[in-house]
């Protein structure tokens, strides 16, 4: 069976329309329940969500390999060390830390060794960051609302900042990888208008917060984004 992995990934937002196609996805993240994957399986779970420190996620997708047919492996990276937008913040955390950024950076690096470990076709999302200067610089960067295209017209968004369609601003960053089977597309953009008035994404001033919750939804993969990857990367027969 064919199956999608994606890591530090809470909302599964990425792999839904996955899960439709009649992909097994896994998603993995320290802050799912921990609850052991024969038991999800077992009550029928997709996506199953795997739990853990992502140190302790390397014998599970050895054997998710082999068992599935992997054909996409995304990474979306913490990127609280990682951001520019944080840049005033990293003096402060490398007196901390001195280690702090290569903590940050391995978490990078671990979703790139897994691709080329397992020859899988790999998508590793941060918005602009230190990667580009700490690793290399990103092969695509996009704006959710330039895939909001894909989403319906009567579209309306599960979370309370985020526009319909996803229609604002955010530039964001990937770096990828091909499978020597199976290459990673980069969709065709659709995109969306923005309001007139558009300055600044609704919610840049209102999810500014350190709590878990708004971090969580500033993560959140855009919709409309996802069902094009989806679209681009699927292949016909399960």
């Amino acid at each position: 069976m064919k199956a999608v992995l994606s890591l530090f990934d809470l909302t599964g937002a990425m792999v839904e329309p996955w899960v439709k196609d009649g992909y097994q996805c896994f998603i993995f993240d320290i802050q799912h329940p921990d609850v052991p994957i024969p038991d999800q399986l077992m009550a029928g779970a997709n996506p199953v969500k795997v739990s853990g420190d992502y140190q302790d996620w390397n014998l599970i997708i050895a054997r998710l390999v082999q068992d599935y047919r992997v054909e996409m492996l995304f990474s979306f990276p913490p990127c609280t060390d990682l951001a520019v937008s944080g840049a005033s913040h990293f003096a402060k955390k490398l007196m901390i830390d001195p280690l702090y950024r290569q903590k940050a950076m391995d978490m990078v690096y671990f979703a790139g060794n897994l691709a080329y470990g397992y020859d899988l076709p790999c998508m590793i999302e941060n918005p602009v960051s230190v990667i580009s200067s700490e690793w290399r610089k990103p092969d695509y960067t996009f704006h959710p609302y330039e895939y909001g295209g894909y989403l319906p017209a009567d579209d309306e968004s599960p979370y309370d900042l985020i526009p319909s369609r996803d229609a604002y601003t955010k530039k964001t960053c990937l770096w990828v990888k091909n499978g020597h089977q199976i290459e990673f597309h980069m969709p065709e953009k659709k995109p969306v208008e923005l309001p007139t008035d558009y300055k600044y994404s609704p919610q840049h001033l209102k999810l500014g917060g350190k709590s878990l919750k708004t971090k969580n939804i500033r993560s959140a993969t855009p919709r409309g984004f996802a069902n094009a990857i989806w679209q681009a990367n699927r292949t016909d027969s399960l």
